[in-house]
């Protein structure tokens, strides 16, 4: 078989002390953390789309960088594709991948087609995970770039549309579920809109609603026993999408009954554009017990689209794993490096560095995640900020026993209340640095 990357080595870790840029500093994928190894904790996956799809291309140039794999007809490259995939994140320890449809299969002139092409590189991709012992940690379909979704899919004003990806998605959630896929994710490209002067807002939102309940039950029906995720994005490629952020999506779930079978799939790149930090997001998923998986990567703050970039910020991996722990962990999700890298770094070795930073990354602030709990200082002062609520009329307020009357008559023996408990802001912020490199 041809190797596509042959200037990659195996890349190892070789800890903080090694200069060399084919290696891990922090990311020791069999080293046990907290009784399972790291690769388990963490469950890395390369992004389809990304990595062996995107030719670095902007709105104001063409692509940097081939990905044609060797081929010109559209099976054999995808096949070629599939090798590729499959020798890279053997090379880089990467355990897991992800997928649209359309990323795996080149789309054909008709469903039916199309779908044919999915079945077979499906085949050939499930025989490399066997080969190479790698996993599916979700697939999805791409129901936005072609342009018969130019004003959205669940949401398109033409019921042709909409039931081309209904159709669509049920053969990628089948295709998830022949692959052995624990999660399935739906992003709404273009589930929003431009302006309301043309726009039905609650229709689109009802037919999204519906088309995510036909489509899971069918997922249900056909054994299909992950997680769906919705991933939260406030706008771009739309001006505004229906999916803004984690509240929206939480509130949308809950209203359609949709709530028992959906969590969230939260991107940190996402989260910049809503006006939030990463941390937030991950935080309202958790206390609404939602969260799924998360999209890897980064944002950069001078710019106010998706950059995608990979993840080196490690106060951001840092703050993320602490809401992973305190979430319980990964289940069926894992950590996606939803990025791609800086369009002049346009070399293999270039995406392999890529990887091993935004792995990097992540190890470390899994790391410093723990450090954070089991130094205790910042959880004990958040339990002591709140404590007036441990007892009396504290604790009937957060007992729920507590009427207006009583309360009423409780403030008016107070007379007036002119202190607080401080924040403590920059002193916690101290502790934080103290525990990073300290």
């Amino acid at each position: 078989m041809k190797e596509f990357y042959p200037s990659i080595p195996q890349v190892k870790y070789e800890g903080t002390t090694s200069k060399n840029p084919m290696a891990f500093k922090w990311y020791n994928p069999d080293e046990l953390v907290d009784g399972k190894p790291m690769r388990e904790q963490l469950k890395f996956a390369m992004s389809y789309w990304h990595t062996m799809c995107a030719e670095l291309t902007d709105m104001f140039g063409v692509g940097t960088i081939d990905k044609s794999y060797g081929a010109t007809d559209p099976m054999e490259q995808a096949k070629n594709k599939a090798d590729a995939a499959f020798e890279l994140m053997n090379k880089l320890s990467i355990d897991y991948f992800c997928f649209h449809d359309r990323d795996i299969a080149p789309e054909a002139d008709t469903l039916a087609e199309s779908n044919r092409r999915l079945d077979e590189i499906s085949d050939y991709i499930g025989e490399l995970m066997q080969k190479y012992n790698k996993k599916l940690l979700w697939g999805t379909a791409n129901c936005f770039g072609n342009p018969r979704y130019m004003s959205g899919a669940g949401t398109a004003p033409n019921a042709d549309v909409f039931a081309f990806a209904a159709a669509q998605i049920k053969k990628a959630i089948e295709i998830t579920v022949k692959l052995g896929g624990k999660g399935y994710v739906y992003w709404g490209g273009r589930e929003g809109y431009e302006t309301l002067l043309n726009t039905d807002m609650k229709l689109e939102l009802d037919n999204l609603a519906y088309l995510l309940k036909l489509t899971s039950e069918y997922g249900r029906s056909i054994g299909f026993d992950g997680d769906y995720y919705i991933e939260p994005k406030p706008k771009e490629p739309t001006k505004h999408q229906y999916d803004f952020d984690a509240a929206t999506v939480c509130g949308f779930i809950q209203k359609y009954g949709l709530d028992r079978d959906f969590k969230l799939n939260i991107e940190a790149n996402h989260a910049t554009l809503a006006a939030h930090t990463f941390q937030h997001e991950l935080t309202v998923a958790r206390i609404n017990g939602a969260f799924g998986s998360i999209d890897a990567n980064q944002g950069d703050v001078l710019l106010g689209w998706d950059t995608d970039q990979f993840p080196t910020n490690v106060y951001e991996t840092a703050l993320c794993m602490l809401e992973v722990i305190r979430a319980g962990g990964f289940t069926n999700g894992g950590l996606n490096f939803d990025a791609k890298t800086r369009r002049p770094s346009n070399t293999p070795e270039d995406i392999a560095q890529a990887y091993i930073a935004g792995m990097d990354s992540f190890a470390l602030g899994y790391k410093i995640a723990r450090k954070i709990v089991a130094d205790g200082r910042i959880d004990e002062f958040v339990k002591q900020r709140y404590s007036s609520y441990s007892s009396g009329i504290g604790k009937k307020i957060l007992d729920r026993t507590a009427t207006i009357d009583e309360l009423e008559k409780y403030a008016l023996g107070l007379g007036d209340v002119t202190t607080n408990t401080s924040g403590k802001q920059e002193y916690l912020e101290d502790i934080l640095n103290v525990i990073m490199f300290g």
